[in-house]
């Protein structure tokens, strides 16, 4: 394998130095100084197209004679036409932020950026205020909470119940959230690391299509960037319903010399309480501290660099039966077990450089470092198994993690023919110090050591990608990722009953993933994709030891027919039909019992999302997607996938001014959906409305907000469940849920400077 690699590299080292560049520049956003990636550079008159980079820089090669300006253009910022000229005295290009406004998003000829302009406008027309709509953002998304915010929610997408991450990859900054072989389940991905507000952008994508996207990319991913720069200062304070209230401040902390240098540094911190609203108070506690410089070390390396400290810890009410609410023996937002709850921290370095080399190609090297601890405390069966001292479990891990991150791209011709490749390498390494599951009586109480052991796995990923851009409308992209892993196992558990006794315990694997793309820009407001791919989610190391390594790293086939379409100005719309079939799936009883159903399934159905802006103040986003999922292999009527969506929802209207009165009224939809794999038990749907109204000034923000402004009693999560409850002598199976919160307000004021 790695003789191809290599060979492939030096074919395509060959083909890129027949580049030639002459139009070249960077473009910088006017009030922080900072590069713009994805900004449109258009030759005028003769329409060509190039996007600036993760520096800001763009080029041309020398061919475009008749050239007489320029015209850049980037959703949010003012369109700038400046003549040739002009610009041959400053290849710098400063361009002012602006309102966004649908009227100057075009549909670019750029392979892969489908979804770029619906994302870019939702973030600057809607906004990110809570840590819920960090991932509501992902058109198609639903999300679910059963511990009340402590811990990562439970992640829906185009028919797949993802767990907490299992068939979803979430990045920050180039960093995984997503966590291997963790205590709780595999894929694990707690993103309440992240402060909303500093998030600046988000990249998302749908299936298993990406080469750079490797482990647990099947139903898609979400790659979320901090900003590299403040533009203000921040000071913030809310205060809510059930106890809740939150700090906020947000400062930089470099001054205006720096800036002009190129250079910013900020700080941002938050800290969250709240009893919430159940019967039994949470005691949430969040803090976050964040920090992060990106500075330019000469003409062509900059260096990004940040740091982040987060810890958690709450109590919570846990899922409770329906025969429970039923009966009378707790009320809708009452607890079965009071003991269950836990504690949860992370600390991260990021740091990244990346240089514009001589020939215009562009290198990125990235290391990034996590040190996390998880410490849970659950009880799903409740007297099931013991029925004196019930069923509770402890999930517990220390792991330390470490990563690189390695690409190169260039853009350049051979021919006629424009040629984007992209070379990279994924590197990582987790190892977790006693990861362990036991039976607990109260909290700290052991009653009975199921696992305990040290994990440690490597993954070593190459991948290549490569853009043919065969005229002004067809372009085809062709990836090839190749993962492998290293698996091992150091049991220290005597009587483990998956494993012969205490010992270190190991197994290899790899996988290749190729990926083919067909993009079809029929002009700027109309694009046809045709995206197809393999992808995999990869399986805890303790069950991989277990079978030698022996069908562990499932794949994943998918495919979609798409389109990228402005009708009018001020209408976009994103439209796809998909399919995606998968090697092997679980879904775990009770999020974390034993495993339900585990097979072969297909998933087809379509994704629709619509934007419009009728005036430049108010925005309407809808979102409506449909899957139809079905095991393979089992007989009809036996083979629904259990909880897995089939219809949702989710849109809103959005009133923005430039100042005072601002809001928005949003609703999100789930359909019923099976329970069960006959449909016996049905996860019941809710429609659910929220509700933002801020009083903008030039530098204070009075908000309120309002969670279920209709106070509708719904179940946000729900699992088909055996349980006993204490004094039955019998078990029941039926639905076990979580409620959602009712009427909710919360106030706030932001003051900026």
């Amino acid at each position: 394998m790695k003789i191809y690699f290599f060979l492939f590299l030096s074919i395509v080292g060959a083909i890129t130095s027949f580049a030639q560049q002459n139009i070249a520049g960077n473009i910088t956003d006017a009030t922080t100084n900072q590069p713009i990636e994805g900004c449109t550079i258009t030759l005028l008159p003769s329409n060509k197209i190039a996007i600036t980079d993760a520096r800001g820089h763009f080029n041309f090669r020398d061919t475009y004679t008749s050239t007489d300006q320029l015209s850049i253009s980037s959703i949010g910022y003012a369109q700038q036409n400046i003549s040739i000229s002009d610009f041959q005295k400053n290849k710098t290009i400063a361009i002012m932020p602006k309102r966004v406004a649908l009227e100057d998003v075009t549909v670019v000829n750029n392979a892969g950026n489908q979804f770029k302009p619906i994302c870019k406008t939702d973030i600057a027309m809607r906004g990110i205020t809570n840590s819920q709509e960090v991932l509501r953002i992902v058109p198609g998304i639903v999300i679910g909470q059963h511990q009340g915010g402590g811990k990562a929610e439970q992640i829906f997408l185009r028919g797949f119940d993802a767990d907490h991450g299992t068939d979803f990859r979430l990045d920050v900054d180039g960093m995984p959230i997503n966590m291997v072989s963790h205590a709780h389940g595999q894929g694990f991905g707690d993103s309440h690391f992240i402060i909303p507000e500093t998030i600046e952008n988000v990249d998302y994508g749908k299936g298993p299509y990406n080469a750079s996207k490797g482990d647990f990319c099947t139903a898609g991913f979400v790659d979320f960037h901090t900003k590299n720069a403040l533009t203000q200062n921040l000071v913030k304070a809310e205060l809510g319903m059930f106890n809740t209230y939150r700090a906020l401040a947000m400062f930089n902390l470099l001054n205006q010399k720096a800036k002009e240098k190129q250079q910013s540094w900020y700080v941002a911190s938050e800290y969250r309480y709240s009893d919430a609203y159940f019967d039994n108070p949470q005691h949430f506690k969040r803090f976050n501290l964040f920090t992060k410089y990106n500075g330019q070390l000469s003409a062509n390396t900059y260096l990004t660099a940040s740091a982040t400290t987060f810890w958690s810890k709450w109590d919570a009410s846990g899922q409770v039966p329906d025969r429970a609410v039923d009966k009378g023996i707790i009320g809708f937002y009452g607890a079965i077990d009071p003991f269950e709850g836990g504690i949860t921290y992370r600390t991260n370095a990021n740091v990244q450089l990346t240089t514009t080399l001589p020939n215009g190609g562009l290198l990125k090297n990235q290391m990034y470092y996590s040190n996390a601890h998880f410490d849970l405390h659950t009880n799903f069966t409740f007297f099931l198994v013991d029925t004196i001292n019930g069923d509770k479990i402890r999930q517990q891990e220390a792991r330390n993690l470490l990563g690189y991150n390695g690409c190169y791209t260039h853009s350049g011709y051979f021919g006629n023919t424009k040629l984007m490749t992209e070379i990279g390498v994924n590197v990582r390494a987790d190892h977790t110090h006693n990861s362990s599951l036991s039976h607990t009586s109260d909290r700290y109480i052991t009653l009975n050591q199921m696992k305990l052991g040290d994990i440690s796995e490597l993954s070593i990923a190459p991948y290549l990608s490569e853009t043919v851009s065969i005229n002004n409308h067809l372009s085809l992209n062709l990836g090839l990722r190749f993962d492998q892993f290293y698996h091992q196992y150091k049991n220290k558990l005597a009587d483990d009953t998956t494993l012969p006794g205490i010992g270190t315990y190991k197994a290899n694997a790899n996988t290749l993933s190729p990926k083919v793309n067909i993009y079809y820009h029929v002009n700027n407001s109309l694009q046809f994709y045709l995206t197809s791919g393999r992808g995999f989610h990869s399986n805890d190391t303790r069950a991989v030891v277990v079978t030698n390594g022996s069908q562990i790293l499932p794949p994943a086939y998918g495919a979609d027919l798409g389109t990228v379409f402005k009708p009018t100005k001020n209408i976009i719309l994103n439209a796809a039909l998909w399919y995606i079939y998968l090697g092997q799936e679980f879904v775990y009883g009770g999020d974390g019992g034993d495993v339900t159903f585990n097979g072969k399934t297909r998933r087809v159905g379509f994704d629709f999302s619509g934007r419009y802006q009728p005036i430049p103040s108010l925005y309407i986003d809808v979102d409506v997607n449909y899957a139809h999922g079905r095991a393979i292999n089992e007989t009809k009527g036996a083979d629904y996938i259990p909880l897995a969506p089939v219809w949702t929802s989710a849109g809103g209207i959005t009133y923005s001014p430039k100042k005072g009165f601002n809001g928005s009224l949003r609703y999100r939809y789930v359909g019923n959906r099976p329970g069960n794999e006959d449909y016996s038990l049905t996860a019941t749907g809710y429609f659910i409305t929220d509700a933002v109204i801020n009083y903008s000034m030039k530098k204070i923000e009075l908000g309120l907000v309002i969670n279920n402004v209709l106070n509708t009693k719904w179940k946000e999560t729900q699992f088909d469940t055996e349980t006993r409850l204490k004094g039955e002598t019998q078990p029941v199976n039926e639905i076990c849920f979580t409620p959602g919160t009712p009427f909710c307000m919360k106030v706030s004021i932001a003051y900026r400077f």
